[in-house]
């Protein structure tokens, strides 16, 4: 009698499992909940991650998602990437309609592919499919295995997406006992159920009903946006090169293994880099001169060959090529300092804007950029040295406030990168508006910019003219852009554009013998920041700044000022801000200068109303006008 219980009991558990994991591609049982500001909705979703070797290991993925919207039409576009170390097998997507009923199906043999995808060299390979309907709902069922040669990177569980809905979601871990690994849980907490089978230890992570997290404009980067868990190895290997990640030491001397052999120069180019820095007075002149050679003769390209695009190519070759990508190059301005006697490392850096440092308590490979660092008594110089712009010293957004890890002859070390700050981000503008009595004239700007803005200058520079005058008229305020000058030194921190206008009619209005202006030609300020209403998740500016305008405007003979905008000032913990006119009655002319800092790039949420509102205050600052009259 008692088996008889349990085994009833056994098979009431294997029925309610089994409907707990029932399919659903009708449309019409998703709840109202989870369908509130979601673009799609995860109906079912099994992802089962297995490491069966200190290099081996095998990840299978079966996902079924409604599209509820055209919003979501992104989520129509299957890709994934393979290459030596990862491959692509068993794929099968299927579509679904409202009712659920299948209407077409793809395997691996119907999808696109793309073989070498980037400049140069390349043994990747990316699998695609844009799927075209014409009605919303649809659902799409995908199913398919990668295995990978190689276990440096574990699979994170993406637990929710911007504006997505789960309804169930399960994620396992088998890891062999002997490896072992280590998990680490993003804005979530959610434990694992842990059971063993055999040689693996297995962990598994279950969620349901899930309700959407809006999408919020300027938030930090998607990887670190949503619930999450972090997984990594203990013990990995790849292309026969295993290695310890259980501390950022061990991991550098990991890579360090890598650096074997890629660090030699002949002794002709030795020769040639102890020569060019002789006169040099002080390593830094050294250093300033070395890599301002190299950004004038060197360029970047991406090379993915070999150890997964870990290791770099030799220097020689750098060196004959007169290309590489990022370690590459940064490995090569290592070796060239060394020949001149100066101590650089390599250091390894999640890059892109609105990246959150990576967790300092978590060793694991979540790098994927290449720069270096010259280490000083006081204070260490950054170099990135993919780019043929960026100023002597100056990393600038792409991988400024971060920790990277240095790759010293001891291990790994993380440290963190320059915090930027707001003398370093500086856009100047100086304009002169020679106005005449019927309301025509010519307007001359000059803009100084360094850092940030220096990169916006050179990256206008080079589109065309079109692309240039939109830019000038979206970004700064501009009514009618010109003829635009560009005039820069290399060698100097900042870049000056000049940019002459034939302007028709400046006043905005003329009536009864007056003339209401604009207190200058460009806009301090000319972006409205997104809504603070709800705000959950801290914002994000490009980086701390620093914008001056100054304007003089000529008026015409027989005017005179009749009234002058009030001075206005804001400030909050985070900003300031400035703007007022004076008239010189001697010269008649009028001045307007204004000024807006931003101290920090990083607004916490709970703040966010505050500087909305402070922003919203310098965009009234454009809306202030001056009037001249007629004698």
């Amino acid at each position: 009698m008692k088996r008889t219980a349990v085994h009833i009991l056994f098979l009431f558990l294997l029925q309610a499992h089994s409907k707990a994991q029932e399919i659903k591609f009708d449309t019409t049982s998703i709840s109202s909940e989870l369908k509130k500001d979601a673009f799609v909705v995860v109906r079912s979703e099994d992802i089962e991650f297995e490491v069966s070797d200190i290099d081996r290991s095998k990840l299978h993925v079966h996902r079924v998602e409604t599209v509820l919207s055209e919003k979501a039409k992104g989520a129509l576009f299957y890709s994934e990437v393979t290459d030596k170390f990862k491959n692509l097998e068993n794929l099968e997507i299927k579509i679904y309609n409202v009712s659920g009923k299948m209407i077409k199906k793809y395997k691996l043999h119907d999808i696109n592919t793309i073989a070498g995808v980037e400049e140069f060299i390349d043994d990747h390979k990316i699998y695609y499919l844009n799927i075209n309907v014409g009605f919303y709902p649809i659902t799409i069922e995908t199913e398919y295995d990668i295995k990978y040669k190689g276990t440096l990177v574990y699979p994170t569980y993406q637990i929710l997406r911007s504006n997505e809905g789960v309804e169930q979601s399960r994620f396992t871990a088998r890891i062999k006992k002997d490896i072992g690994f280590r998990y680490k849980e993003k804005n979530i907490q959610l434990s694992p159920v842990v059971t063993e089978d055999g040689n693996y230890n297995v962990y598994r992570w279950t969620v349901a009903n899930l309700r959407p997290v809006r999408y919020e404009e300027n938030s930090v980067s998607y990887g670190n946006r949503y619930p999450s868990i972090l997984l990594a190895p203990n013990r990995f290997e790849l292309d026969n090169y295993p290695g310890d990640l259980t501390s950022w030491k061990n991991f550098g001397l990991w890579y360090k293994r890598l650096l074997v052999g890629t660090d030699s120069l002949s002794d002709q180019r030795k020769t040639f880099y102890r020569e060019m820095v002789k006169n040099a007075v002080s390593d830094q002149e050294k250093e300033r001169i070395l890599y301002n050679y190299l950004q004038k003769n060197f360029r970047y390209v991406s090379i993915q060959l070999g150890i997964g695009g870990y290791k770099p190519i030799g220097s020689e070759l750098t060196d004959s090529k007169k290309y590489g990508d990022c370690k590459g190059l940064s490995n090569y301005l290592v070796t060239v300092l060394r020949c001149v006697h100066i101590k650089s490392y390599l250091a390894l850096v999640n890059a892109e804007a609105n990246q959150e440092p990576v967790e300092v308590d978590f060793p694991s490979n979540r790098f994927n950029h290449v720069i270096v660092c010259i280490p000083g008594k006081k204070d260490s110089v950054w170099l990135e040295c993919t780019s043929k712009t960026s100023d002597f010293g100056v990393l600038g957004s792409f991988t400024e406030n971060r920790n990277a890890l240095l790759i010293t002859d001891s291990g790994g070390v993380m440290v963190p990168t320059p915090t930027s700050r707001p003398s370093e981000n500086v856009i100047r503008t100086f304009s002169i508006i020679d106005l005449q009595e019927d309301g025509s004239g010519k307007t001359n700007t000059v803009f100084n910019a360094c850092g940030e803005y220096k990169q916006e200058m050179l990256e206008v520079k080079d589109e065309k003219t079109d692309d240039q005058r939109l830019f000038m008229i979206k970004q700064w305020g501009f009514t009618d852009p010109g003829s635009i000058q560009f005039d820069a030194d290399d060698q100097k921190r900042n870049y000056q554009l000049v940019l002459d206008q034939q302007l028709e009619t400046i006043p905005e209005l003329k009536t009864g013998g007056k003339m209401f202006l604009r207190t200058s030609v460009s806009k301090l300020w000319s972006i409205r920041l997104p809504k603070a209403e709800n705000r959950h998740q801290d914002y994000y500016f490009e980086c701390p700044f620093v914008k001056i305008d100054t304007t003089l405007i000529k008026l015409p003979k027989g005017y005179k000022v009749d009234a002058l905008p009030q001075p206005m000032s804001d400030s909050c913990k985070y900003a300031t801000y400035m703007l007022k006119s004076w008239y010189d009655e001697k010269s008649n002319q009028v001045y307007t200068a204004g000024k807006v800092v931003l101290f920090v790039y990083k607004i916490p949420a709970a703040d966010y109303s505050v500087v909305k509102g402070f922003f919203d205050a310098v965009l009234q600052g454009n809306e202030e006008r001056l009037v001249i009259k007629k004698d």
